[in-house]
């Protein structure tokens, strides 16, 4: 057998058991262990020692949002402030460079973290005179903006799901939250492509250093997250570039869905059937549609906000806010409703619901779709799922539904999610190993921007769950680093029906893979582990100098 690559001199870590070596035809795999270490030099082009280092499937993130990332790293980065003078001297300097008129763009910042909570039109206006400014928190479900901004803005229509903070005289405080920010728009939407491929090309190029090899974009085309409703051709305009580097899933925002007149269904000519309505995107594409480097994937709907924002839809208060159980951001009725639209149409569905009431309403619309139009392999998902009541776990499992929560939130932002639960309900936040024992399939993902996305860093997190304070927060929900290490491969993989083609290093799948410097599955290398290389379709694409 003739073979492009064969790498040998290496654990490798395949997801179903342990390797000695692996060879490469055409970017898949053609064999493993002994098969692939006894093809001669005759037959093999290429061999490549790995000089006694660990491989596994290159990591998967089933929740992050790529192009918002890479953009971002041209803001004003305010995750690094302690206080919001920070946050002031950091705007400041960012203006004494930016000239009258202009922009001054801020992310990252979190109120929980900043002496002085969330800044202030007044502080902005301070900080910029004569600049336009605005601050994202790190959430992505608030923004704070200067008072030239507010000026733009039609305060007295505020759309439904979201708020205008005001202070105790009714004056605006600048800060925006959830589907307020959307009054924005007039401002800075759309984005251009070439920015946002520009975007894409970074975070790409980041996320390869990091032994990323695919991910899954949460929401492209409208809503809260859509940069442009071309955003579907930048990531194929990235592609056509070879600057899109990691394969990608791409979540559409329900906003973008519509109805479609299909006709008759049946095949049946005469007489024709009353013709029928599908939910979708023209032509009638939904989840699927694509290849192996960029494919559809779910809808994206938004039910709620943020936790550490406090504005999720709870079934009881936030604590120390008694008045405080959050909304939803579009009403039940229509979460319903569109739920039921998009899963007869055959889509995989992705709810963002964190609240636990957000979730209870969720789950309901889900067991309706699913009771009017069963089908068996839906793979439908609630996004975050961060305040999971014992009761309503054992529905999610049993409608065969997948949780998509974040391990890394509980290190950067756990101190704020648990300030917002109070004691009582810490033990529901961001589950882990109880959705593996109720037997659901266990994905892993950063919510990047959100926090750090680091996949090396996320695995640390999902087995050991300390807080930034170093409290434990669930001590039931830590995970072993082999489960860890499959969630962020296999069950990201198979949370976007792709598990045929990745997550597991098997014959017969692509030849995506991070080489580390230790076992991840030990959990006494977690503080030291880091990549060496990544490889995609068989080729090595990043290596660390």
């Amino acid at each position: 057998m003739r073979v492009d690559t064969v790498y040998e001199n290496a654990r490798f870590l395949t997801g179903t058991e342990e390797s000695v070596a692996l060879a490469v035809l055409n970017g898949r795999i053609v064999a493993l262990g002994e098969d692939a270490a006894a093809l001669s030099v005759l037959t093999a082009k290429r061999r490549v020692d790995l000089g006694g280092s660990v491989v596994v499937p290159g990591f998967h993130d089933a929740h992050n949002h790529m192009a918002w990332f890479g953009m971002a790293l041209d803001d004003v980065a305010l995750s690094d402030c302690r206080s919001v003078d920070e946050v002031y001297d950091a705007v400041a300097r960012r203006a004494a460079e930016t000239p009258p008129g202009g922009w001054i763009i801020g992310s990252g910042y979190d109120q929980n973290k900043l002496v002085g909570g969330h800044p202030t039109r007044q502080g902005l206006d301070r900080a910029a005179p004569g600049h336009l400014v605005r601050l994202k928190h790190t959430s992505g479900h608030m923004t704070v903006v200067n008072s030239a901004v507010l000026e733009h803005l039609d305060l007295e229509n505020v759309p439904v799901g979201g708020d205008v903070v005001r202070d105790e005289d009714g004056s605006p405080t600048g800060l925006l939250r959830e589907q307020a920010q959307l009054m924005l728009r007039p401002l800075t939407y759309p984005t251009p492509v070439e920015r946002v491929v520009r975007g894409l090309d970074r975070a790409s190029e980041r996320y390869l250093a990091e032994g990323i090899t695919s991910v899954q974009e949460a929401g492209i085309g409208g809503g809260l997250v859509g940069e442009t409703p071309a955003e579907l051709a930048a990531y194929q305009l990235a592609r056509e570039r070879g600057v899109l580097r990691v394969r990608s899933t791409v979540m559409v925002a329900a906003s973008v869905l519509h109805e479609l007149d299909a006709g008759a269904r049946s095949e049946a000519r005469f007489p024709a059937e009353e013709p029928s309505t599908l939910y979708g995107l023209d032509l009638g594409m939904r989840t699927g549609f694509g290849d192996e480097w960029l494919r559809i994937g779910a809808m994206k709907l938004f039910a709620d906000g943020s936790l550490i924002g406090r504005t999720c839809a709870m079934h009881e208060p936030f604590a120390g806010e008694p008045d405080n159980v959050g909304y939803f951001q579009v009403p039940e009725d229509e979460i319903a409703r569109t739920i039921a639209a998009a899963h007869k149409a055959g889509w995989q569905i992705a709810t963002h619901a964190i609240g636990d009431r957000a979730i209870t309403v969720v789950l309901d619309a889900y067991e309706a779709a699913l009771k009017a139009d069963p089908r068996p392999d839906h793979r439908h998902r609630i996004e975050h799922c961060a305040v999971l009541r014992p009761a309503e776990l054992k529905r999610l499992a049993s409608l065969g539904l997948i949780a998509s929560p974040q391990g890394r939130f509980v290190n950067e932002i756990g101190d704020g999610m648990r300030a917002a639960l109070g004691p009582e309900r810490e033990p529901w936040c961001y589950r882990l190993k109880s959705l593996l024992d109720a037997g659901c399939v266990l994905p892993a993902s950063s919510d990047r921007p959100v926090v750090e996305g680091a996949p090396l860093l996320a695995l640390a997190d999902m087995v050991r769950r300390k807080t930034a304070s170093g409290v434990v927060l669930g001590p039931d929900e830590r995970l072993t680093p082999a489960e860890a290490l499959r969630a962020y491969t296999y069950g990201s993989a198979y949370a976007a029906f792709a598990e045929k083609d990745l997550g597991t290093l098997e014959v017969g799948k692509l030849a995506d893979f991070a080489v580390l410097s230790a076992d991840p599955t030990d959990e006494s290398t977690l503080d030291s582990i880091h990549v060496v290389a990544t490889a995609v379709g068989g080729d090595i694409v990043y290596e660390r100098s």
